[in-house]
């Protein structure tokens, strides 16, 4: 009886502290592996930067294309520069110019 009275008092006496330590081991585990832990907050911020990186690529290339656009407008063309890439295309040349063959792979555009 006194063995009962003494196995009963110790589990009383551990109930509440492994209680309260698997509680506090479930929080720890989930700040660094739940979905909002750090291990997750780092994956995030790893494609934040990676979708910044793919955001600036875009604009860049938007600029370039606007400026192109731009280019084509009628007060905005370059004589020079669209008669180079006329002949460039069309591979045509004048008399006195001396031409240069590339070979096929090798493109000058």
């Amino acid at each position: 009886m006194q063995f009962f009275h003494f196995v009963k008092k110790v589990i009383k006496a551990l109930i509440p502290p492994v209680f309260f330590l698997g509680l506090t081991g479930y929080f720890l585990w989930n700040t660094m592996n739940g979905d909002h832990g750090l291990k997750s907050y780092y994956v995030q911020q790893k494609l934040l930067v990676e979708a910044q990186n793919a955001q600036q690529d875009a604009v860049s290339e938007q600029q370039a294309w606007g400026r192109r656009v731009v280019g084509l407008k009628e007060g905005h063309l370059d004589k020079d520069l669209l008669d180079e890439r006329t002949r460039v295309m069309l591979s045509f040349a004048q008399d006195n110019e001396i031409v240069i063959p590339y070979k096929a792979n090798d493109h000058l555009y």
